[in-house]
């Protein structure tokens, strides 16, 4: 294989099959499986896989603009082993397969252009592609400047009265930066030294610690309390008003000597009448679809990582709003946001339910024993699990539990108790006399029955032998595609074929969530797999990179999980992965997946390999790599049962 000066071919390596189930320690690394013999059969042709390209008459063009600022990947095929490829004069590494990943630098400018030339022997073939570029600002070399896109907040904002709204502004360094209302009065602002921020791929999947940052001279901030610009109208109006004339709005100055820059700031700003606040009733199907879960998420934070569940039928107060998020007011102090399309507001003066809870009671059940808990109404609440306790927050209501009834000396709850972190908020806490496997909320009026699943007895010496393990075969829809056209799709269900039959081997009943190639939503896969009585529940993918992350030192093994009962499982099978494909560690992470959301059993997401690296697409797409995915697989959930099995000892 070439190599290129200042590129280093990742450190992966598949491995053969061998080797049994482990009964009392890890196994040893095998050794790794030697690079196919290089394939000279067909034909010199360049592909590009990525970006995707299309013909638009005049040339070939990206039919998606490049986010990354500075480089970014490119891979494809040649069609053949045996040949050498340069893009932009570069030589680029190509695999004995045909398969090729490129990380080239990107221009200061709107538009990148690219020429990829292979040859081997006496065949040549050229390929001449241009990709447009995400737009960034660029600053003149003199004057004063302003960034109207960093501009921030913008759009349509409302708020509680009294509440206090940074405004930040991206200006000419070392200049005096105000903005103008209509009255003439002024808000001034004040330099802010931040520092400069790190692209979110590099952040969320960069495996080397970004550089230090010596801060940026050019951002500024200022505090405004009160309404801004032209009125928005009614923090739920379905429809925003019309735009009203630019006399209305504000606008920022940024001096320097005697220069001006002007920009108006497109913001309008309003207040929410928290003496009769809006209520809003969660409905995550208001388009009457019908193929949702029922369920409504919120964030803390607009269109944050998700932290509640709301089931339909949950109401609160709505005490702000920015553009399509709503922030509900969940008590005094807590709040949440939502989409704005996945609530129905109530009619004007409705308020929003609260007051005392009445006496809780357990009733025990065959396969889960469930927690009823009367409510003044449909209250916000979320469930936060560890080890062997679930705490449930009831929020507007009061702490008022004289009697909790246990209906019988149920072995799964040690303790229930209830405190007052506040006046207007109540937690339930259930202790369990074994770590917490699963639990599923749900209104009954307005009840509100928390149902907590019984662990599965396992078998210490054959933890697999009858257990419900479901295999999601990730994708489609979507779905990644390798340098030589492999799909995702493809090998994740060739996988989950074979866990399951090893699966299957060790006495387990598996569910396959999906069985053949059609698509099939998300929300669908965890419906299937509760609805089989699923006990552990395992996605199974390949990776990829968004723009601008490195993947010749960004790549690897990894496993995704989102409850804390499924660390344990995720760590186990991460374990397991890392020894049977032999690549990178990655880790284990936590990630705001649909998959790995699923509150019934410990789920996880598995990103085994990644798809976009010749190498590894190559394990991917073989027989023996498939298998020692799925081995991965099975011996990590082994891991884990026989770790619970134990502990129940």
């Amino acid at each position: 294989m070439t190599r290129s000066p200042g590129f280093s071919v990742p450190v992966v390596s598949a491995i053969v099959l061998a080797g049994c189930f482990w009964r009392s320690g890890p196994p040893r690394a095998l050794p790794p499986l030697p690079p196919p013999p290089v394939d000279t059969s067909g034909q010199l042709r360049i592909t590009v896989v990525y970006p995707r390209l299309a013909d638009t008459g005049t040339g070939l063009r990206a039919v998606s603009p490049i986010a990354s600022r500075d480089s970014t990947f490119l891979f494809g095929s040649v069609g053949r082993g045996g040949a050498m490829l340069a893009v932009n004069g570069t030589e680029v590494p190509v695999y004995p397969n045909g398969a090729w990943l490129a990380w080239v630098p990107l221009p200061d400018d709107t538009i990148a252009g690219f020429e990829l030339v292979a040859r081997a022997g006496r065949e040549n073939d050229r390929l001449v592609f241009h990709a447009p570029l995400v737009p960034r600002f660029r600053a003149p070399r003199t004057g004063p400047w302003i960034d109207t896109t960093a501009l921030s907040p913008v759009g349509d904002r409302w708020v509680r009265p009294g509440e206090g709204v940074v405004l930040v502004a991206r200006a000419s360094p070392g200049a005096a930066v105000q903005a103008r209302l209509p009255d003439s009065s002024v808000i001034v602002f004040v330099r802010e030294l931040a520092s400069e921020q790190v692209p979110w791929g590099e952040r969320a999947f960069g495996t080397v610690p970004p550089p230090a940052s010596a801060g940026s001279a050019d951002r500024y901030v200022a505090r405004w309390v009160g309404p801004l610009g032209p009125d928005p109208g009614h923090v739920l109006s379905p429809a925003f008003p019309s735009e009203p004339a630019d006399s209305r709005w504000i606008w920022l100055e940024v001096i320097e000597a005697d220069d001006t820059a002007r920009a108006r700031w497109p913001l309008r700003l309003g207040v929410v009448d928290t003496r009769h606040p809006p209520v809003a009733v969660v409905n995550d199907d208001t388009a009457g679809t019908g193929v949702t879960d029922g369920m409504l998420a919120g964030r803390p934070t607009p269109r944050g990582t998700y932290h509640w569940f709301f089931p339909n039928g949950t109401t609160a107060a709505v005490s702000g709003r920015w553009n399509d998020q709503v922030r509900l007011q969940l008590s005094r102090n807590a709040v949440a946001w939502v989409d704005v399309t996945d609530i129905q507001p109530l009619r004007p003066g409705t308020p929003a339910p609260g007051g005392r809870m009445q006496p809780l009671r357990l009733y025990p059940g065959e396969g889960s024993v469930t927690l009823r808990i009367p409510l003044p109404g449909r209250v916000p609440f979320r469930v936060d699990e560890d080890e062997e306790r679930l705490a449930v927050t009831l929020y507007n209501v009061g702490a008022d539990a004289d009697w909790i009834q246990y209906g019988g000396t149920d072995p799964l709850v040690r303790l229930i108790e209830f405190h007052a972190p506040a006046e207007d908020e109540t937690v339930v806490e259930v202790h369990l006399a074994e770590p917490v496997w699963g639990y599923r909320t749900r209104w009954s009026g307005d009840d509100l029955l928390v149902e907590i699943r019984r662990p599965p007895v396992i078998e210490l010496r054959r933890p697999l032998r009858g257990r419900v393990i479901a295999l999601d075969a990730g994708h489609p829809p979507l779905g990644a595609t390798g340098p030589t056209g492999t799909y995702e799709a493809d090998v994740v269900l060739a996988v989950a074929r074979k866990a399951r039959r090893l699966l299957q081997d060790e006495g387990a009943r598996v569910v396959m969530v999906r069985s053949d190639d059609r698509p099939l939503g998300l929300v669908a896969r965890v419906q299937r797999a509760e609805q089989a009585g699923a006990e552990v529940l395992v996605s199974i993918h390949a990776n990829a990179l968004p723009d601008g992350v490195n993947p010749f030192v960004n790549n690897g093994t990894s496993v995704y999980y989102f409850h804390p009962r499924s660390a344990p499982l995720a760590r186990e099978v991460n374990r397991a992965l890392v020894r049977q494909l032999g690549a990178r560690d990655l880790g284990m992470g936590r990630g705001d997946l649909a998959l790995v959301r699923a509150t019934w059993m410990p789920a996880i997401l598995t990103e085994g390999l990644f798809m976009m690296v010749p190498e590894q697409e190559a394990v991917l797409g073989s027989d023996a790599g498939q298998w020692r995915y799925a081995r991965g697989i099975v011996r990590g959930i082994e891991a884990f049962l026989a770790g619970r099995a134990r502990r129940r000892r």
